[in-house]
This record gives structure tokens, sequence and C-alpha cells, in this order.
């Protein structure tokens, strides 16, 4: 039995369908947030997720957020008939890359208006080399944090996240879920999800320790056919000075060579978390694009 239901039925995104469409993921060249196996599992409930398959070369998924649904796709454009039931039930088409822009240019001359740029959930985009070094005026601050985490807690270790040190990851999530005002409208779910998922060895992590307590962990995956490392949470206990700052310059130096980017995801229009990303001076974005429902 297939476990992707075939258009016009949608199913729900269960972990076997996000396992059986790995390898289309990994092949999206332009290396989005979203459209990794990570990032799908771990918010399916958050965006309320389905999956249908269009055909042997197209996927379509549906999703909800901020009470509006949206759909996007992974490979050919759709018939014109096919999107139209779409933005029957949708209020938009999201997650439309540049590459997707450029390589189905034609086919966007059928719309009333362009697509337009989603600047809230622009993807920040850093290079390995520039978090594993902090060099440069620009991040002398990040680095003289980094110094100073290591002159405070010089009995600090570094670990990978497993079945073993998850436990100990769970505890630096509850002890950060305190300190939030509004814990539905973080990625705290998300995180937990991402903690109980069996095959958690595989993904690239960090856990790190001082003083002999767990203080900060960090988990990606790598994407755009593994020239860039997507940063899905970073967490870190906010009394042990530094630790966020370090775990992010330690993350860095553990990844390969061949890994070329670290995508540290979007903003989603908060300011604190702008001006946070945009402090470590980002080398560029992984735009995006959506088209609302009057385009068509």
């Amino acid at each position: 039995m297939d476990v992707i239901a075939r258009y016009p039925e949608f199913s729900p995104l269960s972990l076997e369908a996000v396992q059986a469409i790995k390898a289309d993921l990994q092949q999206q060249k332009d290396g989005m947030s979203e459209l990794t196996f990570g990032s799908l599992y771990f918010f399916r409930n958050t965006y309320k997720y389905k999956i249908s398959r269009f055909n042997e070369r197209t996927l379509i998924f549906l999703g909800e957020e901020q009470k509006k649904a949206f759909f996007f796709i992974i490979g050919d454009p759709l018939p014109l008939a096919t999107l139209k039931e779409l933005y029957n039930d949708c209020a938009y088409w999201k997650l439309i890359s540049e590459s997707y822009l450029t390589d189905n240019a034609a086919f966007f001359q059928n719309f009333k208006e362009p697509p337009t740029e989603d600047r809230d959930n622009f993807d920040y985009l850093y290079t390995r080399l520039s978090l594993s070094t902090l060099s440069g005026k620009q991040l002398h601050k990040k680095k003289n944090h980094v110094n100073g985490f290591l002159s405070n807690y010089p009995d600090f270790t570094l670990k990978k996240l497993d079945t073993d040190t998850k436990k100990d990851a769970s505890k630096i999530l509850d002890i950060w879920a305190t300190e939030q005002t509004n814990l539905q409208e973080t990625d705290y779910e998300a995180a937990q999800q991402a903690l109980a998922l069996p095959q958690i060895a595989d993904f690239l992590s960090l856990i790190l320790y001082a003083q002999g307590m767990p203080v900060a962990w960090c988990l990606a995956e790598l994407a755009a056919q593994g020239a860039t490392a997507v940063v899905h949470f970073e967490k870190a206990r906010t009394d042990f000075r530094g630790s966020y700052q370090y775990i992010n310059y330690a993350f860095a130096q553990s990844l390969p060579e061949h890994v070329v980017y670290i995508n540290r995801e979007q903003d989603l229009g908060d300011e604190g978390l702008r001006h946070a990303k945009m402090s470590y001076k980002p080398e560029g974005f992984v735009k995006k694009y959506r088209l609302d429902k009057g385009a068509l």
C-alpha cells in the first residue's frame, strides 16, 4: 500500500511518507529549510501537513498557518485546472523558490501578477567558514562570547545527540521552555518531536556540557545535495553565558569541508530574531515567493 495518497486525495504527512520522499527532498537545489525531512516531519502537526502524489514527478502539500490554508509543490508545475482546484480551498501557494521561478518562467506568464517575495520566510545563509572562525571586525563580539564561554567553562565537553544523550537535550529544552512567554507560538512541540525520533542519530547534531551539566544542543541535516547544513533547532541555557554562541561556533567547526553554507532558517517576521540572525552577517538568503489566490 502506498503511504502517499493519489490526487485528488490527500493523506496526513506520516513518518513513512516523509521517508518515502527523502531522496526527492535531498535533490532540491535551493536548500530551502522547509523542504527537508526534518522540517516537514517535525512541524507536521504545527502546520497540519497533508500530502498527495499528483504524478511520479510531482507532489502536492497542503498546510495551514494563522488559520489560512496554503499549498506548495515539489516537481513539475501543475495544470492550471488543478491549481484552480487548490485555490478553491487555499489562500495562497507558498515556498516557490528562485530556481523554480527561473526554470518555469513561461508557466508563470499565465498569472495576472508575478509571485511576490515572502521576506519573513527567507532563510538566512552563512558560510561554514565564517561561522567556524568568527574572524573579522564584524563578528568580533561573537568571538568574545565564545572566548568568554571557554574561559568560564574550561571543563566543557561536546557529544553527539543520540539515544543516550537526547534525555539531556530534553532537560535543556524544558529549561528553555520556562523562559518563553507564549510556548504555543514557539517550536517547542516540534523540538520534542525531533528528540522523540528513533533515528535522531542520523542527523547532524551536538550537545554541549559544562560543569557536568547539559547546557546547549543543536540539530541539523544536509540539503542542497550536501552543500548546505540546515539548522532546525538550537537551544541553550541562558544562565550559562555564551552557551548559544559556543554551540553555534562548535557546530560549524564540526561540519565536513564539503558543506559550503549553513542555513539558519527564517525569522518569521520577529524583529528580535531578525536582529539576532542579521548580527551574524549572513552571506545571503534562500529567497521564497508566494502567489495569492487572486493571481490566477
